[in-house]
């Protein structure tokens, strides 16, 4: 898999919705996620990471967590204030307000792909297995 980089792409679950993405992958984004912010639009991927926290979040979300091939291991909401629990398979997490996931058919077993098109050197490359794998 290629070197991550702060960018932006798309999101597209199979047989659904195609969804604006951001990607935090420095230790600085990763860090800040949506910490301070009143909503998002689409998703977000923070990379390299099994676990994420709501502590100073303005508004609930949902957290898809994924595994190195994009395959969701589950899905849970989140309110404010709380600490996710560590999955271990975990090599990826979606965050998206609440409720959106379910929207756009994010459930656990589900692959989905996420299109990288900002980031330095990134244009056009992709993340995630091939359609149809």
């Amino acid at each position: 898999m290629g070197k991550w980089a702060d960018g932006a792409g798309t999101l597209t679950v199979p047989g659904g919705a195609a969804v604006p993405l951001e990607v935090a992958a420095s230790y600085r984004a990763r860090r800040r996620g949506l910490l301070g912010r009143d909503g998002v639009a689409g998703a977000l991927l923070i990379v390299r990471t099994n676990s994420v926290h709501t502590f100073g979040m303005r508004f609930a979300i949902d957290v898809a967590y994924l595994d190195r091939s994009f395959r969701v291991l589950s899905v849970v909401t989140m309110r404010p204030g709380r600490l996710g629990m560590v999955r271990p398979r975990g090599r990826h997490v979606l965050e998206a307000e609440a409720g959106a996931l379910a929207g756009w058919g994010v459930r656990a077993g589900v692959r989905v792909r996420v299109d990288l098109t900002g980031g330095p050197g990134r244009g056009g490359l992709t993340e995630g297995p091939t359609p149809g794998a």
